[in-house]
């Protein structure tokens, strides 16, 4: 929520004249600065680069499951907040101002993670530059995704709704649950020979 409320606040123009009468009645004033998508996202992308090199800086692992101090702390979830800011962004601009409509957005964001996923096996990118990469990737597909699930057809949308689309979107999610429980439990565990030894009586 915190990344989708920098996003707008970053992005869109909130003067007063496009506040509700309620709001401004409370004496609320304007409230965005209105950059636009391209300067806010080289902003957060500068601001991301800045966490990054502190935290290399700092010495400390970007192993996920490694992360057990405060600082390390800090930095994962500034690295969060910042790539979530960024990945409402391009949402938003891929969705509103791209040209490309709520599909062709999501497309070509599936587009680039295939590419991710297949770099993975030729080891050419670091693999956690690619997780980062990945990782902002999810917050535009999801929204552009959603869009085109609950917008009317005349914007280029299903118009599912949104509780037709939490029904097709919780089924989705729960098939590939179960596709990874069914593989999972299809992994054979350690044969026997393969154990550690059990250490034997003296005597």
């Amino acid at each position: 929520m915190a990344g989708t409320t920098m996003s707008d606040f970053m992005n869109r123009d909130a003067s007063a004249k496009f506040l509700s009468g309620g709001a401004t009645s409370l004496g609320w004033g304007p409230q965005g600065l209105g950059l636009g998508y391209p300067v806010g996202a080289a902003i957060l992308i500068s601001i991301l680069l800045a966490i990054f090199l502190a935290w290399k800086a700092s010495g400390m692992t970007f192993q996920i499951r490694d992360i057990v101090t405060f600082r390390g702390e800090a930095l994962f979830w500034s690295a969060i907040l910042v790539s979530n800011t960024l990945g409402t962004s391009m949402g938003d601009f891929l969705s509103d101002s791209s040209g490309l409509g709520y599909a062709g957005g999501a497309l070509l964001v599936i587009g680039v993670l295939a590419v991710l996923v297949a770099m993975m096996k030729v080891s050419v990118v670091p693999n956690v530059l690619l997780f980062w990469i990945a990782f902002v990737l999810t917050r535009p597909l999801g929204a552009t995704a959603g869009d085109f699930l609950t917008k009317p057809v005349a914007k280029g949308g299903l118009d599912l709704g949104t509780a037709g689309s939490s029904a097709v979107l919780l089924a989705v999610l729960i098939g590939l649950m179960a596709y990874a429980h069914v593989r999972e439990r299809r992994v054979p565990g350690p044969r026997s020979e393969e154990r550690e030894p059990v250490t034997q009586r003296a005597g």
